[in-house]
């Protein structure tokens, strides 16, 4: 069955093609398996909730007739605006409009945000952009301009809220800079979401070709519900494909955990037990309640345009496990500044178990791609990163919410995280407070850091590992619980490249000697693995011991085993000691940098012209040690080995390979992506 969505017709119609719905909901409500939605150019200002799911043979599919044309919104107009003085106007809101959740008296909370300010769910736009909120009317009469935005010329828009109790209304002031609301269009967040189903177990939706925008989201941490503009909401089998999604308070997309009764914001609630400890419980009660493969994940989200969100692209907790994201645009996320704390990113997931994200241009956010625990078979390949720092990386003023980000953040996890040709840009390329990763055929022209840091939970006097699960290889099943013991990473066939870096980041470096979260390490290179032992270091310290008694030893909790081979390092880049076949070229200027041509990225750089006409090697899954505390090979997600024999681009190695994650020297000629 067809169903036909038109805004502009009459209330009365029956979904045909010639008499067809005016809302989205109207045919959500009825839709089933097997069934169409076709939705025609218009806004829809609505929350869609999908009644019912499909099947993997006959998902329900929601398709708007032309491309990004039919738009879902969470917003309103907002009308009426008396002038205050100046460029300041108010306007007043019957609060019946939020049908019981006023975004306006909901505040922004939750594990691990940070709430330096009064933050509102809600929020109010200036054609399309979001304004900046601030905790008192004379920031609004008086704005100061932002020291940490990324738009600090926009971040004067200023506007404040309060509710007036005896008229039941929310009223709110805004400083327009000189334009007229009444001639422009502005807009405030009514509705929490967009496109999510309010029920659990909605399988097998596809969300095609959409514009979705302007939800009052809460914030989203691993350990609650976690919230998104559009979700499938604890589900299999979703495909959100072809969307614009821009200006959700925290999160465009959630793939994320389900709400857990009495395990829901515990940290923030009661603070008996350690955030850490708390993450373990939500997992265990996840498995409890029947999460699995067979039940849970293998989303789809792809050729979509992430943009303008306050807390993340993408977010998820255990719902998005062996989930495919990929050809997505992600950026300026969380570039007002205004939200903080520790679950910020342009995708930011927890148990990302055979996920694998491909092809995606992710720039110009706070942090790239943070994989926090269980990045267990997670791929990230062929992705395009640069420009993830934080604050403006224009401006080294030092005030900020949160630590200085980096392209790939993957934290506590066993791993096996496999990361291969991608092209690394921003000055910090991966912070690694994690072990069992594997680097090959990566472009990185930037640090590592927090190299053999950040996995304890910080107290000044009482150990306090992080101890994080480890799942069956390619499932759910817990197998174990086990604290973070640094190494056990691979790195081959790439190539490293030290770019000039910013006086204030060095600093920061400098700053961050004793600190034991994060070094702050900005010099390119292997290096900071230097002491940690080569295999045939590491194996020694068994020798001797199998079917005998056990004397004291430090060897089951020391440092694990380091690889390296096939790496080039370019203007200072340094390899690690003992790595014995590192190319190092400390006499060639090599220059990094990208070029915006029509659109298409370009990359820009000469290091191709020096590199040597020595093979690398040709890798295969067997060819890199197992990641260890799992026990589990660097391989597709079926199980299959991976042979390292394709680029950046997808196309086939010549015999006499390069490093770096192209085929050809003359590759970086060519636009990076079609999208």
């Amino acid at each position: 069955m067809i169903y036909y969505v038109d805004s502009a017709a009459k209330e009365n119609g029956n979904g045909t093609q010639s008499n067809p719905f005016k809302k989205i909901q109207q045919a959500a409500d009825i839709a089933q398996a097997g069934d169409e939605v076709i939705v025609a150019p218009g806004l829809y200002r609505e929350y869609v909730n999908p009644k019912k799911g499909g099947t993997k043979e006959s998902p329900i599919i929601y398709k708007s007739s032309t491309l990004k044309a039919a738009h879902i919104t969470g917003a309103e107009e907002l009308k009426n605006w008396s002038k205050v003085d100046g460029n300041v106007y108010v306007t007043r809101i019957k609060n019946d409009i939020f049908n019981g959740n006023n975004p306006y008296t909901k505040l922004i909370r939750g594990d691990w945000f940070i709430a330096y300010m009064t933050a509102h769910t809600g929020d109010v736009f200036l054609n399309g952009k979001s304004m900046y909120e601030v905790t008192k009317l004379d920031q609004v009469m008086k704005p100061v301009r932002s020291k940490t935005s990324w738009d600090p010329d926009f971040s004067v828009y200023t506007w404040y809220t309060e509710q007036n109790t005896e008229t039941n209304e929310t009223v709110i002031y805004a400083n327009f800079q000189g334009k007229d609301p009444a001639k422009e269009n502005v807009e405030f967040t009514v509705r929490q979401n967009c496109f999510l189903p309010e029920k659990e177990g909605i399988n097998y939706i596809t969300l095609s070709g959409f514009t979705v925008s302007k939800a009052a989201t809460q914030w989203a941490p691993p350990t609650a519900y976690q919230d998104g503009m559009i979700g499938p909401h604890w589900s299999k089998g979703w495909i959100i494909e072809n969307c614009e999604i821009y200006e959700s308070k925290c999160s465009g997309i959630s793939l994320g955990k389900y709400y857990q009764k009495g395990n829901d914001n515990k940290w923030l609630e009661t603070k008996y037990k350690d955030g850490t400890q708390t993450q373990r419980d939500c997992v265990c009660i996840a498995q409890i309640d029947g999460w699995s493969k067979e039940t849970i994940g293998s989303h789809t989200i792809r050729n979509c345009d992430i943009h303008d969100c306050g807390q993340c692209g993408i977010v998820g907790h255990l719902g998005g496990v062996f989930s495919l994201i990929e050809n997505n645009h992600i950026y300026r996320i969380n570039n007002k500044q205004n939200l903080a704390g520790a679950e910020i990113g342009g995708i930011k997931m927890h148990a990302a178990i055979d996920v694998v994200y491909r092809r995606n241009h992710i720039h110009n956010c706070t942090r790239g791609i943070w994989l926090d625990w269980e990045a267990q078979g997670t791929r990230v390949t062929q992705n395009f990163f640069h420009d993830n720092c934080l604050p403006n990386p224009h401006n080294d003023n030092k005030e900020s919410g949160m630590a200085i980000a980096e392209d790939l953040f993957i934290e506590v996890s066993h791993g096996p995280t496999l990361v291969d040709n991608n092209i690394f840009l921003s000055t910090r390329a991966v912070k690694l407070a994690t072990q069992g990763v594997a680097f090959v055929h990566n472009l990185i022209a930037g640090s590592f850091t927090a190299v053999g840091r950040g996995v304890n939970n910080g107290t000044p006097h009482i150990p306090s590992p992080r101890y994080t699960p480890y799942h069956e290889p390619h499932g759910t099943n817990i197998l174990g619980f086990m604290s973070i013991l640094h190494g056990d990473c691979k790195f081959f066939n790439n190539i490293f490249v030290q770019q000039k870096v910013r006086p204030f980041l060095k600093a920061v470096m400098i700053g961050s000697r004793r600190n034991t979260w994060d070094d702050g390490n900005v010099f390119a290179g292997t290096f900071p693995y230097s002491d940690y032992p080569t295999y045939s270091e590491w194996t020694k310290k068994f020798e001797g011991y199998c079917g005998m008694g056990s004397p004291m030893s430090d060897r089951y909790y020391d440092k694990l085993p380091v690889w390296a081979g096939g790496n080039l390092y370019f203007n200072g880049a340094k390899p690690m000691k003992k790595e014995t076949d590192a190319y190092v070229d400390t006499k060639s200027k090599i220059t990094i940098s990208y070029d915006v041509v029509d659109g298409k990225y370009i990359l820009k750089t000469n290091v191709f012209d020096f590199i040597p006409e020595t093979k690398c090697s040709l890798l295969k899954t067997d060819d890199i040690a197992e990641a260890f505390e799992p026990e589990q090979k660097y391989e597709n997600s079926d199980g299959t080995p991976i042979v390292f024999d394709t680029d950046f681009y997808g196309n086939k190695r010549p015999a006499n390979l390069i490093a770096g994650p192209f085929a050809q020297k003359d590759s970086i000629e060519k636009p990076l992506f079609d999208f």
